[in-house]
């Protein structure tokens, strides 16, 4: 016998159903659901949130993100959810850039002051390949708090690895914007140009 056998049910705990009336029919439908939620969020959204909306387990989520990178949609796991690269409204560009470790801060400051947000750091190593690491950066603010932890943790940059060269996607409302960067970057040295 169960604990809660033989209770009425207004005893027992509640069971965490999720909005179950909006629930899709099929996994397909579900999985469109999903990126359609992705696409219209204004930032990233945890699992346990789109587990709530969809009336699925966080685990259904995760099987599901899955099958939307299996068929070719950028979402990327980050500390703060889950967040689709090419959102709706949003504009994307990859940038191949080189500088020190000192000059992080200007750079991402460079970046998010002409309106973009950089979505990650990737750097092609020679033995592993790609690596790839989430930032999601789009204030001064959140530059000064990124640089902070990398100070605090005395952690080496991703582009340690390759000599300063990486390369960051970048995120804006508008291709003007993207351009912008780009030539501020250009301006500053910044830009590997011909190499992309």
């Amino acid at each position: 016998m169960t604990p809660f056998e033989g209770e009425p049910a207004q005893t027992r705990p509640a069971r965490r159903q999720g909005t179950r009336s909006n629930a899709p029919r099929s996994p397909e439908e579900r999985r469109e659901q999903l990126l359609a939620i992705l696409r219209n969020a204004a930032g990233p959204i945890t699992g346990a949130d789109l587990a709530e909306r969809l009336g699925v387990t966080r685990q259904v989520i995760v099987q599901d993100i899955a099958h939307l990178r299996t068929a070719g949609h950028s979402v990327l796991a980050t500390l703060q959810g889950y967040i689709l690269l090419q959102r709706a409204g949003t504009f994307t560009d990859v940038v191949l850039v080189k500088h020190s470790k000192g000059q992080i801060e200007d750079e991402l400051n460079t970046i998010v002051d002409c309106g973009g947000t950089v979505v990650d750091v990737v750097v092609e190593h020679p033995l592993y390949g790609e690596l790839r690491g989430t930032l999601l950066i789009r204030t001064r603010e959140e530059v000064r708090r990124f640089i902070e932890s990398m100070t605090r943790t005395n952690a080496e940059p991703l582009s340690a690895l390759t000599k300063g060269v990486h390369y960051h996607t970048i995120e804006a409302p508008s291709p003007e914007i993207l351009g912008r960067v780009r030539e501020a970057l250009r301006e500053k040295g910044y830009l590997l140009e011909g190499a992309e």
